[in-house]
């Protein structure tokens, strides 16, 4: 009898072992779930490309891209219904767990395309086009084209058919930004083979050493000219170049909490 009662005992705390839940940790990588199931582990991209890298970017450009989903400049059923109920203060505090992710990118994408094809489209990404008045992806996407602070996202590390799909998106209208819409002009200049070439050369472009975005740039005043006794006044420096226009398309981050507006 007493050989029973233990067994019973022992089979009541194993029980009880088995259905202890495990210890829930409310973090943003947890609420995140939802977002890395289709984005990759930790944001770092789906396995087909479709689905893009967001762990790294800029947080004003993720801010900007959960706006646009939600409210209808970007069109995905499955991310605007995840982000109808989530106020601008939560959608920030998401973009911002994203944006400091500091992970490893994948090697570039193999583009099968003939040198002059990639040449193309480096020299229409690092220079631009004059004669059509079409500026180089590199004036504001960062000279190593990895993005600016706070709202321009890297162009390399992207899939060829993810970067197509966004720049026919801009030319169609189907994706659209706040205005001024700049993507959206740049991208009705671009021929269908400059588009094929410069997409061709990003996805086949691999990182520098440092991916990160880099700090927008700020234009200093110019110190004043001195003057020494006996010689003429030095002349000023050449101005700083103009920053470049960072803020097409963008919302700002909202300072302080609060739904929407």
């Amino acid at each position: 009898m007493r050989g029973k009662f233990m067994l019973l005992v022992l089979v009541a705390v194993a029980a009880g072992a088995v259905a202890a839940p495990a210890p829930f940790e409310d973090t943003m990588g947890q609420r995140t779930l939802a977002c890395t199931s289709c984005h990759g582990r930790e944001g770092r991209a789906g396995p087909d490309g479709y689905y893009p890298r967001i762990a790294g970017k800029p947080a004003g450009y993720l801010y900007n891209q959960l706006l646009n989903f939600r409210e209808g400049r970007r069109h995905y059923g499955l991310m605007a219904g995840l982000l109808d109920p989530l106020s601008n203060e939560y959608l920030a505090q998401i973009a911002h767990y994203f944006a400091q992710l500091d992970l490893p990118y994948p090697p570039p994408q193999r583009v099968d395309e003939a040198p002059e094809v990639l040449q193309r489209g480096r020299a229409i990404a690092t220079n631009g086009d004059a004669e059509r008045n079409l500026p180089a992806c590199a004036h504001c996407h960062g000279h190593a084209l990895t993005g600016v602070q706070p709202n321009v996202p890297g162009l390399l590390g992207l899939s060829r058919d993810y970067l197509n799909a966004q720049l026919g998106a801009w030319r169609t209208g189907q994706r659209r930004a706040h205005a001024p819409d700049c993507m959206a002009e740049i991208a009705r200049r671009l021929s269908p083979e400059d588009l094929g070439a410069v997409t061709a050369f990003l996805a086949s472009e691999a990182l520098p050493a440092n991916p990160r975005p880099v700090a927008e740039a700020v234009s200093a005043p110019a110190p004043a000219a001195t003057r020494h006794k006996g010689r003429k006044a030095a002349p000023p420096p050449p101005p700083a170049p103009e920053p470049p226009p960072m803020r097409c398309g963008s919302a700002p981050l909202p300072a302080a909490a609060g739904g929407r507006p």
